[in-house]
């Protein structure tokens, strides 16, 4: 790769790894500076953190505890189980990432093959009848599953490409598994969305990669895979759903049409991430500047969502428990523990939002929808939301 650098966002901890106090001494940083691949056109980070040190026995996100992605992947499985208005229930399907199963659980185990490196999260699907690879995605593992269960109709992976640092061992190991017909359907955030929300916090540990389309094109295309269709989502904040066949396949104009867009954004210059790292910089003064308001006008403030987006954010801003009390978040083997590298409480959400808090700093500002129905009665009191996305501000 020949990557040119244009962002540093300081140091960085594991963006999942949740802690206690008496863990603190322990904690493990690096320095997370993004570049661009002019080969490619690529942006990728300059150097990336061992996956093991990230995606083990104690990862934390479940895509489950979303409504919003249960309802999203319910929605796709029926549209890839009716081909020409039929049901096609004997589709064979592989999951690479398959997290708490969020995904597969609408199909049936026996046609069902999933690869999950992280060991909690491959014994809860292997509990439900699904045979799980507790292991990381590689031509070396593909050559097993070839032998035990065949080629797949269908490979699929959610948020889960972005985090693979070998992105040609990765798309030569799905190009070796999938039938001649079979499609490879991956989404990711795209860096697009990311571009047009100056949503930097989509950049952590886990995320070495935010794809555009070109570069996606570029990489898949030398490991004798093509893009055929591109769906634009809504979710995670913008994301873009890949469909990829076989060299020769035919071509949406769905394919053309993300590309020139993407030209037009300027996503294969150099430049154009010069100018995205300035506005990133102001970002963060203009979110300090706005917290502290906040804590000088006697403000109550606190985050919602442990996510992986806030522990960048809190990192690269240097923002901890003097300016967020602390962070309510669903999920239960976050809570009681302390966010990464700066330490803030994290509760459940019962009566993490009384009458008592003036303002929500939105840690999962891409369930914005999902939060404010929930927490409607805060809404209604007149309570603010802030946000960074796309500029700093109330809601």
């Amino acid at each position: 790769m020949n990557k040119k650098q244009f962002l540093d966002l300081g140091k960085q901890p594991i963006a999942n790894g949740f802690l206690h106090k008496e863990e603190i001494n322990n904690e493990f940083f690096f320095n997370l500076k993004v570049g661009f691949d002019e080969e490619t056109k690529l942006v990728t980070q300059m150097e990336y953190v061992d996956p093991p040190l990230m995606f083990n026995e104690n990862y934390a996100y479940r895509g489950s505890m979303s409504e919003t992605m249960r309802t999203h992947f319910r929605k796709l499985s029926h549209q890839l189980q009716i081909e020409n208005g039929h049901r096609n229930p004997n589709l064979e399907i592989l999951e690479i990432g398959s997290n708490d199963g969020v995904f597969i659980k609408n199909w049936s185990p026996k046609n069902v093959v999933a690869v999950e490196p992280c060991k909690n999260f491959a014994d809860e699907t292997r509990a439900l009848g699904y045979t799980t690879y507790n292991k990381f995605w590689t031509t070396i593992l593909t050559e097993t599953i070839k032998k035990q269960h065949g080629k797949r109709d269908i490979i699929f992976a959610a948020n889960c490409i972005c985090h693979i640092p070998d992105l040609d061992d990765t798309f030569t190991a799905v190009a070796s598994l999938l039938k001649e017909d079979g499609v490879f359907i991956f989404e990711d955030p795209s860096l697009a969305g990311m571009i047009n929300n100056n949503s930097y916090d989509q950049i952590y540990d886990e995320h070495p990669h935010i794809f555009s389309v070109i570069a996606l094109d570029n990489i898949l295309q030398r490991n004798g895979l093509q893009i055929c269709r591109v769906e634009n989502l809504l979710v995670h904040g913008g994301s873009n759903r890949i469909f990829a066949k076989k060299l020769g396949s035919e071509i949406d104009e769905t394919v053309e049409q993300n590309k020139v867009y993407e030209r037009i954004l300027g996503l294969d210059n150099f430049e154009t991430f010069v100018r995205f790292a300035k506005k990133v910089r102001q970002s963060r003064e203009d979110l300090i500047r706005i917290l502290v308001r906040c804590k000088n006008e006697g403000k109550r403030v606190i985050s919602y969502g442990a996510t992986s987006k806030s522990t960048t954010i809190f990192n690269y801003c240097e923002i901890g428990p003097d300016l967020i009390e602390y962070i309510t978040d669903t999920t239960p083997n976050k809570q009681g523990k302390l966010s990464p590298g700066m330490h803030i409480s994290i509760i459940p959400p019962n009566g993490g939002i009384d009458d008592s808090i003036d303002c929500v700093y939105l840690g999962a500002w891409n369930f914005i929808e999902e939060i404010s129905k929930k927490e409607k009665d805060f809404v209604d009191r007149g309570g603010k939301f802030i946000t960074h996305v796309p500029i700093v501000k109330f809601i």
